[in-house]
């Protein structure tokens, strides 16, 4: 996202009127979760604190406790997750990436609640093209119907070759607090990094993960064209600016 984010933190690019990062907490609202802890670089701490906490609760936001835990190096998702174990506790938790956007009147985490059978769960899209390249794609051991699949493991990146199907992982998850443990244990992987896929893999093959395939897209706003497009699908969306915005889009030539 270079050069908007040479001064800006990635999680507080804006899309529409509100940074990346408070659509995700928004979602979370939306699910009933009252707790929100934020894993952040140190850069971005101070920036990201002031846009929740500065002058009060933002509108929707009033039930909503936010923290931030500083990740002081970028090890990885995986790292980024345990890095935030002293503040969740030996509680379980949902886990979404700020920078994949779930449209304005959905929330995947009461899905993930619905489907776990009590254990954890995360959030599939099945699909063919480059996702082999760009995801974590997760084995099957059992297709449970109703759009959900119990796991037997996980693998990050694999290629279209090793892929083990075509269902990959779009951040967004459930997880008791045994993640921790699996993730203290792994040793870096894909890229060098402590990689989350590792430890689903390993929560999967203990018999505790099941997938649940969403049919609804998450808004990836990680790169400019993705970001185009969020901006452009959530506009379309928007009660406030949708009609005005549609009829613009009409008349370009």
């Amino acid at each position: 996202m270079r050069p908007a984010t040479r001064s800006v933190p990635k999680a507080l690019v804006t899309v529409i009127d509100r940074p990346t990062i408070q659509y995700a907490v928004e979602e979370a609202a939306r699910a009933g979760v009252t707790e929100a802890v934020l894993v952040v670089n140190l850069d971005a701490a101070a920036d990201i604190e002031r846009h929740f906490l500065a002058e009060g609760p933002l509108p929707g936001l009033e039930n909503m406790r936010v923290r931030m835990v500083v990740q002081e190096e970028p090890h990885g998702l995986g790292h980024a997750v345990l890095t935030a174990q002293e503040a969740v506790g030996n509680r379980r938790f949902f886990c979404g990436l700020g920078d994949m956007i779930a449209p304005p009147s959905s929330s995947f985490y009461e899905r993930l609640e619905s489907g776990s059978g009590g254990g954890s769960a995360v959030a599939l899209q099945e699909g063919d093209g480059d996702f082999y390249d760009r995801y974590g794609i997760v084995g099957i051991a059992e297709r449970l119907g109703d759009g959900l699949v119990q796991m037997s493991g996980a693998i990050e990146k694999p290629g279209q070759g090793r892929a083990p199907s075509n269902l990959w992982l779009v951040g967004r998850y459930l997880f008791g607090p045994d993640v921790f443990d699996h993730l203290a244990s792994i040793e870096p992987g894909h890229g060098g990094e402590v990689q989350l896929t590792d430890a689903i893999d390993a929560v999967a093959k203990g018999g505790q993960c099941r997938g649940v395939v969403i049919p609804d897209d998450l808004l990836d706003v990680g790169n400019p064209l993705d970001l185009l497009k969020a901006s452009t699908a959530l506009g379309l969306q928007s009660d406030e600016f949708g009609v005005e915005y549609r009829d613009f889009l009409a008349g370009l030539r």
